[in-house]
């Protein structure tokens, strides 16, 4: 059975963001991509010049109302990233609303780009549209943690904070079955050199049961800005709990381990590019793709996680 992604994120012309991000790693892993672009850009806007075009609410309706007029609007999975527009936004929410009618088993993968480090970088009026309409549609959420803490409400300053007094659980219960944090502030085991993020996954059993998994991984930082990882993140994540459906502990560690080899060979070259003691460029620290074909398709575990509590 061929597996169809719609894909609504931003588009450059040149380098690695949005959907430019996400499609060929998923076309790689075996995806159908149908994808809807919210801008077309020549580049990403943290170059020195960017210059383009922004879809509409209305255009992002024609184009699928042309979708369903073929009647090829049936879809295995919804991604969407980065959007800043409030009406464009609630377009995104009606055409998922319809293709889950159209497909109940449908998934909905949900990076909900809205800021970073105690900063949101889209309008303030777009947090209840999230929190109120799209996570609830959500199947799998990957919030890092400022966007986390935006969602519910609370502050998340110890593990426990993400998964005792839970934030996971506050996120579980606004619809989606499976969190991931996919950067945190938490001190890990490993030192300052390592990221921590968590994982929290809710498997409903056919008898009305649930059972949750909550993993925990340290991720080696690299000490450069790059650009459109996240969205990377989210289109693997949605590949890799496809081929491991209940087992969130595969399916991060496959996705972490793919980051890793992507970032490693990008920095790499970057530095390379810039010469000894510069520091690269934007146009240099574009992520390394197509290079990373055969890493993203058969990714060498480099991440393991750790399994903080499995509940049944």
């Amino acid at each position: 059975m061929e597996c169809r992604v719609l894909s609504i994120q931003s588009h450059v012309v040149r380098g690695y963001v949005g959907n430019k991000s996400a499609t060929f790693p998923l076309q790689v892993l075996g995806f159908e991509v149908d994808s809807i672009n919210s801008v077309q850009f020549s580049n990403h806007t943290g170059y020195a010049h960017w210059k383009g075009q922004v879809l509409t609410a209305e255009e992002l309706n024609v184009l699928y109302e042309g979708i369903k007029l073929n009647k090829v609007n049936h879809y295995d999975y919804i991604l969407t990233g980065y959007s800043r527009d409030t009406s464009f936004l609630e377009m995104v929410v009606d055409i998922i609303q319809e293709l889950k009618k159209a497909n109940p088993s449908l998934v909905y993968v949900c990076d909900p780009v809205m800021g970073d480090q105690g900063a949101m970088y889209v309008p303030e009026n777009l947090l209840p549209i999230y929190r109120d309409k799209v996570v609830p549609l959500a199947d799998i959420l990957t919030p890092n943690q400022f966007e986390a803490e935006l969602l519910t409400g609370r502050k998340i300053n110890t593990e426990d904070d993400a998964f005792k007094v839970s934030v996971m659980d506050l996120l579980h219960k606004m619809g989606p079955e499976t969190v991931v944090l996919t950067s945190t502030d938490l001190p890990s085991k490993h030192g300052d050199q390592f990221l921590v993020a968590l994982g929290s996954q809710k498997i409903v059993k056919p008898d009305g049961t649930s059972t949750s998994q909550k993993i925990c991984m340290d991720i080696p930082k690299v000490d450069a800005v790059f650009v459109g990882t996240g969205d990377l993140f989210a289109a693997l994540l949605l590949a890799w709990t496809h081929h491991h459906p209940k087992d969130l502990k595969a399916a991060c560690e496959k996705t972490v381990s793919v980051m890793h080899h992507v970032i490693k060979r990008t920095i790499t070259y970057a530095n390379e590019m810039a010469g000894p003691g510069k520091r690269p460029s934007p146009a240099q620290l574009e992520l390394r793709m197509v290079q990373s074909k055969a890493d993203i398709e058969n990714p060498a575990i480099v991440i393991e996680a750790k399994v903080l509590e499995s509940s049944h």
